[in-house]
């Protein structure tokens, strides 16, 4: 089992909800004291990743990762990326750098984007199934060039390459090309991370449904990841306080809601809309995996919310139901991945053994 953890982003404060911190001009610029500390901290903890998002109002990703690994020696990082905001090559090209700067340290989070609005921005005018198809094209193309056996031609519907060729090769002691996480809860994102992923990463529900979904993509010999938020404490009791006290203080202090609502409107994502609309109704999908963020913080935030052990059981239950890898995220961000790698990840990992063995 592999756990990621979320980067910090820039000015991010205690309980920001992902629309709050949209609005400040902190998040889209590099903190890198804070950055680098947090990414230290995910090292000395046993994490395998850390996320670092794409989007309009936050840094480029691949620049701030090649800052970061720099500074670091052990981490990963998850780069989210989005076909259609420039070429196969170019951006091979810069991942290839990426992975010299950093000893191969580099995974990909590959995005279809959940907003046309933002979309256009980046002068992307597809819609949501069509996005999805482009992107195929994209990693068939970048993948082209991974295999740097020959010279690359390609003539698709989205891009054409003639004889191309690089002279940088992406750097890995294991792989010839970056890990790839294809994100999304559609059916389209899942017959793409069978066709051209490693990893099909998703939103959580209960175990029996995620174990159905999880099949054909076990099946074809790919894994299945989950990116969700956790919310510990010593006690269920003290969690379940910790939890109430994010959601009323979303409810009191900003428009969380307001904005989240008005974000889900615009959005084509097929797995935030129907998490939100469920949401709405549904308060606890498991015991332990709560929505009642979700329509203030987003589709991410929906929790495993309990003691260590809670979710200790909680993460083995979505391991016995086809899950290997975890994007993972919490509030305040840098003491829930305290707590989660002191607390929750060793009751995990003996578990786990535990489950290797019976």
């Amino acid at each position: 089992m592999k756990f990621h953890w979320r980067l910090l982003q820039g000015g991010e404060t205690d309980g920001a909800s992902r629309a709050a911190m949209a609005l400040q001009r902190e998040t889209a610029r590099p903190d890198l004291a804070a950055q680098i500390a947090f990414c230290r901290q995910a090292e000395q903890l046993g994490f395998t990743g850390l996320l670092i998002d794409i989007g309009a109002t936050k840094p480029d990703p691949i620049v701030l990762a090649s800052a970061l690994g720099l500074n670091t020696h052990a981490i990963e990082f998850i780069v989210a990326c989005r076909s259609g905001l420039q070429s196969p090559a170019v951006f091979v090209q810069q991942i290839n750098t990426l992975s010299a700067l950093t000893d191969g340290r580099v995974s990909l989070n590959v995005v279809a984007g959940h907003s046309p609005a933002e979309q256009r921005f980046y002068g992307d005018f597809l819609d949501h199934e069509e996005r999805y198809t482009r992107t195929g094209e994209f990693l068939e193309v970048c993948e082209a060039f991974w295999r740097h056996d020959k010279p690359v031609n390609h003539g698709g519907r989205y891009y054409a390459v003639e004889n191309g060729e690089l002279g940088s090769t992406f750097v890995s002691p294991r792989r010839h090309r970056p890990e790839l996480l294809i994100a999304g809860g559609s059916a389209p994102a899942r017959e793409l991370a069978i066709a051209h992923g490693d990893c099909w990463m998703r939103l959580p529900e209960p175990p029996a449904a995620l174990e159905a979904a999880a099949r054909p993509v076990l099946a074809a010999g790919k894994t299945v990841g989950l990116r969700h938020s956790i919310i510990g404490a010593k006690s269920r009791a003290e969690a379940l306080e910790i939890a109430y006290a994010l959601r009323e203080g979303a409810d009191r202090t900003t428009p969380d809601r307001q904005l989240e609502r008005n974000f889900i409107a615009r959005s084509d994502s097929t797995s935030f809309k129907a998490l939100y609309d469920v949401s709405e109704t549904t308060e606890w999908l498991t015991p332990v995996l709560w929505t009642g963020l979700v329509r203030s913080h987003g589709a991410p935030a929906i929790a495993l919310v309990g003691s260590a052990d809670d979710i200790a059981a909680a993460l083995i239950d979505f391991k016995r139901a086809g899950v290997g890898q975890f994007i993972l995220s919490g509030w305040p961000k840098a003491q829930s991945m305290q707590f989660f790698g002191e607390e929750v990840l060793p009751r995990v990992r003996r578990l786990d053994q535990r489950l290797a063995v019976a």
